[in-house]
């Protein structure tokens, strides 16, 4: 099984929202993380409420440091963050280039949802076809 972690700056909004998505739709395929480089007090709740419309629950998520996640990790996907990820050991890495729907409106956290949902569906298919 996959180890999969998804780093964001504060571990928020799209790395926490990467993380739901992949436990659903990759469920018994792949472990899932997400992590930050920053501390930050809790998810956004325009994030939680958006997942939620989709019935994926984030409310008991929090935002986790790169120091609460494994070490090694097979797959490590920046989400557009704008820093360089500390080295983190794995076997294959991606930035997805994601904008930050902070600060904005509702709508822009579905757009940033669904597109979120569409890379990762992606990305759970190039694993089954052992691409990554």
């Amino acid at each position: 099984m996959k180890k999969i972690a998804f780093i964001c700056i504060h571990n928020s909004c799209r790395s926490q929202m990467a993380e739901g998505w992949a436990k659903k739709l990759g469920k018994g395929m792949i472990e899932v993380f997400s992590a930050g480089t920053e501390n930050y007090p809790e998810v956004k709740p325009l994030a939680v409420q958006v997942m939620e419309e989709v019935g994926i629950d984030m409310s008991f998520h929090h935002p986790k440091l790169l120091s609460e996640i494994p070490n090694e990790i097979d797959i490590l996907i920046t989400m557009g963050c704008g820093v360089e990820c500390p080295y983190v050991p794995c076997d294959h890495r991606e930035d997805w280039g994601i904008s930050d729907p902070s600060g904005g409106t509702i709508e822009e956290f579905r757009e940033t949802r669904n597109i979120i949902k569409d890379k990762v569906m992606d990305l759970i298919k190039r694993i089954n076809k052992a691409e990554v």
